[in-house]
């Protein structure tokens, strides 16, 4: 028990440790291809601190299992290295005997991970997904550049001659309203200032020393011109408040469902599938009536050759429906089967990259003891590698799944059973005390600051 315990602390800080720096990654590049989304609107900092909790649960499906490669690797290299390995090995203790309670440890994260996949990332996705949605339609605030026209606001467009960057003061202002279709007003005014009211709904405009020019667009002859010295404009500012949309306002993707969920759909669209099907067949069988019989070909032989080709026109225009209406049945049925692979293709995604939890277990083991380092260096080096071959197939079979060329089960699982076939065989081969495995053809690639006492001795 005391082993175990001592294996599985081992484990822990390391783990904590990649899974936060793992996670600050992730969120720093969040942060740069969203930061052109979130400037200037005028957002709170708790909107964006929302936006930044509901964006985390995307990284932690992927930060959890590359931080258990890590630790593995940091761990059993750091065993190694200390001749740890080597102490329990002589005191019979086997490398499966040292690796049962991390393997009950990655089950469980396993688990735990395949239930935040299905209960609270979906939850997350959608809230993200809305919230960026009323983002995106919240504008800017309103920028007016000196000599160009600034139609941010609807109905109106705003010219200023000069502005001013250290206050909202205008010089040379003329404001076009075309709010009311029946009336052409122009206001033009020596100077002006612009506010917002405090919750953004309203633009005021106050001006100074100006003229007001209204022309009635259905009789022309008649024209109104009125001078001030101040004057108040109140403008609707729709946008440029954020507001906020109901959850349920928009239709959930994917990537919004659990699992459970998209199965629901799945088994719909199959049923609609076999339904469609059943009725082109009962469509498409000829009807005893339409057998002709004898009597009515004797008397098709009497009949006029212009009723012949009409009754075969009719035939074949009805053929030509029948024919118009299985293509169209067999289109939607191709279309429903590529959603189906789509939504398959969540479904095994939810499982496979929790099970990597349990797969790279078996990758990092080994190669921690064969490295002989438990520094974070070497760890991570091998950890991208392996998570950058994992992805890129994760990727591939995604891709080639969607589009028909691979069974969703396959092209989301293929990358798992690769792994956890070369692992199963380092492990094996770990195990029977028997890790001479042939390096010197990927030691030239390894710099010399990784490399063990014995490798560099080798080597020379």
């Amino acid at each position: 028990m005391k082993l175990s315990f001592h294996i599985l602390k081992a484990h822990l800080g390391p783990f904590l440790f990649a899974f936060i720096t793992l996670m600050f990654v992730f969120l720093l590049q969040f942060l740069m291809r969203a930061v052109n989304q979130l400037v200037g609107k005028g957002l709170s900092a708790w909107v964006i601190g929302e936006l930044i909790v509901v964006s985390l649960a995307s990284m932690v499906v992927l930060a959890v299992p590359m931080a258990v490669l890590v630790a593995t690797l940091m761990a059993f290299g750091k065993l190694s290295s200390q001749n740890e390995i080597t102490a329990m090995k002589a005191s019979g203790i086997s490398l499966y005997r040292m690796m049962s309670t991390v393997v009950f440890a990655s089950l469980i994260l396993t688990f735990l991970l395949i239930e935040f996949d299905n209960k609270i990332l979906p939850e997350a996705n959608h809230r993200f997904k809305v919230l960026m949605i009323d983002i995106r339609r919240t504008k800017p605030t309103l920028s007016i550049v000196a000599g160009m026209f600034s139609q941010d606001l609807p109905g109106y467009s705003i010219l200023a001659h000069k502005t001013f960057e250290q206050s909202n003061d205008l010089e040379g202002v003329t404001i076009y309203d075309y709010t009311d279709p029946n009336t052409n007003v122009v206001v033009t005014g020596e100077r002006g200032k612009v506010s917002f009211t405090p919750d953004y709904r309203r633009l005021i405009m106050d001006l100074y020393n100006g003229e007001i020019h209204r022309v009635d667009v259905r009789d022309r002859s008649t024209y109104r011109k009125m001078k001030y010295v101040r004057h108040r404009i109140v403008m609707n500012a729709e946008g440029f408040d954020f507001e906020r949309s109901s959850l349920n306002a928009f239709d959930r993707s994917d990537r919004e469902l659990s699992a459970q969920d998209m199965q629901i759909i799945v088994d719909s669209l199959r049923k609609v599938n076999a339904a469609m099907f059943n009725e082109m067949f009962d469509d498409a069988a000829v009807p005893m009536a339409m057998i002709p019989d004898p009597r009515t070909s004797i008397r098709m032989r009497d009949t006029t050759l212009s009723s012949r080709q009409r009754i075969v026109a009719i035939a074949l225009n009805k053929a030509r429906m029948m024919l118009g209406n299985i293509n169209r049945q067999i289109q939607f049925s191709e279309y429903n089967n590529r959603r189906i692979d789509e939504y398959l293709v969540e479904i095994n995604k939810k499982y496979s990259i929790p099970a990597a939890c349990f797969v790279f277990l078996f990758i990092g083991a080994p190669l921690g003891i064969i490295a002989r380092r438990g520094t974070f260096g070497v760890a991570a080096t091998f950890s991208l590698g392996f998570f950058i071959l994992y992805w890129a197939a994760l990727i591939g079979g995604e891709k080639l799944a969607d589009r028909g060329f691979l069974s969703p089960w396959l092209g989301m699982w293929m990358a798992n059973i690769f792994l956890f076939i070369l692992g199963v065989y380092l492990t094996f081969r770990i195990g029977r005390e028997a890790p001479a495995i042939n390096w010197s053809a990927l030691r030239r690639f390894i710099p010399k600051s990784f490399r063990t006492p014995e490798s560099q001795s080798v080597d020379e």
